[in-house]
């Protein structure tokens, strides 16, 4: 049986021409040039003047926050419905996560909650692109800017998302992006921040290297940590990143397959696209209607596995979970996760895959 897998990456373009002149130059670790070159181009394309290799998505979130002095007593609002790893890199700095339920449609922050959950600690507060759609970012940015308060985007799936016409990760304090192997562009595991500020990108770059001056080698006049991305994997991220177009296009018209083969199931909830928004679809994820299936979740998914077809739950509310929990109402965050599920989304797929999965979920569903 063929099975058709959730995402896998795809290299067709310079990655082993690029990963055999490291390995025959000698400069396989944190030097060397791809890596340089990777910063720059991926904070080009973001549209930003500074950006800093990491070894994962999380640590820039982590390296984020430290550069920013967010520490103990602090507060950060995080969105209630994300990967765990937004929230982890708070706790890291002994800062406290502050939840907030999510919009219904884009699955995103809820700018119109965020207030009521703003205090005398609350210093950040870190929208997440979810699956690829953008926040709602100008209301974000009003509060940040009427409380004081940064933002650093978690942007780590949604590389090249559009908000009115800008890319997601250039419109706050620092963006973060995650090169994972599933993520849209991939060095494997990776990440990077990306800002404007000079001072910021200089901080970052210090930090990630063991908090040591970079005028006076083995000097170190703070702590830091060993978060640099090796040249290896930015010659992947580099070739990688001369075809990102063709894996946002190829996502794009994914996503309109799925939707033109879905249209007619009244049992399902389809991704959206606001008009001010160009979503990237990382993952195409649906959400089966209350009270309107024969079937769960949970078992479609079985079902879907047994016809030789990978598929996901959407992530847990965090609220729910024990380093996480919080009281509080998040309907719409409980919902989106008890009844969505993530579908094979890797740019490898056909139309023909598509189609199967798209019978196959509609034979489960009637």
């Amino acid at each position: 049986m063929k099975i058709i897998p959730i995402s896998e990456p795809l290299f067709h373009g310079n990655e082993i021409k690029y990963l055999t002149g490291c390995i025959n130059s000698g400069w396989i670790s944190s030097a060397g040039k791809y890596v340089r070159k990777f910063e720059e181009d991926f904070a080009a394309y973001i549209g930003c003047e500074h950006g800093v290799a990491l070894h994962t998505g999380t640590a820039a979130l982590h390296l984020s926050l430290a550069v920013l002095d967010i520490g103990k007593g602090d507060e950060v609002i995080v969105p209630d419905l994300t990967f765990a790893a937004t929230a982890n890199a708070v706790l890291y700095m002994g800062a406290k996560p502050v939840l907030v339920d999510v919009e219904k449609d884009t699955w995103n922050i809820d700018p119109g909650l965020i207030e009521e959950k703003i205090s005398s600690m609350t210093k950040a507060i870190i929208p997440v692109h979810l699956y690829g759609h953008p926040c709602n970012m100008d209301r974000v940015l009003e509060i940040a800017q009427k409380h004081n308060l940064a933002v650093i985007e978690d942007a780590a799936e949604a590389h090249g998302a559009e908000y009115k016409g800008k890319r997601v990760g250039c419109m706050s304090t620092i963006g973060c992006f995650s090169f994972y192997g599933n993520k849209i562009i991939t060095t494997g595991e990776g990440g990077m921040c990306i800002c404007h500020d000079a001072r910021i990108a200089k901080r970052l770059a210090k930090l990630r290297d063991h908090g040591m001056r970079e005028d006076k080698k083995y000097w170190h006049d703070e702590v830091g940590f060993n978060y640099r991305m090796t040249n290896l994997q930015a010659a992947v991220g580099v070739a990688q990143l001369e075809r990102i177009e063709w894996f946002l296009n190829r996502k794009r018209r994914n996503a309109h397959i799925y939707s033109e083969y879905l249209s007619d199931v009244e049992e399902i909830v389809l991704p959206i696209e606001k008009d001010w928004a160009k979503n990237v679809f990382w993952m195409y994820t649906i959400i089966l209607r209350e009270n309107s299936i024969r079937i769960s979740r949970d078992a479609l998914i079985s079902a879907l596995a047994e016809k030789g077809i990978e598929t996901r739950p959407v992530f847990y509310p965090l609220h729910q979970m024990p380093p996480y929990r919080e009281s509080g109402s998040y309907p719409n965050a409980e919902y989106i996760s008890a009844m969505g599920l993530n579908l094979p989304s890797g740019v490898t797929l056909e139309e023909e895959d598509i189609e199967y999965i798209c019978k196959a979920i509609k034979r489960c569903l009637h």
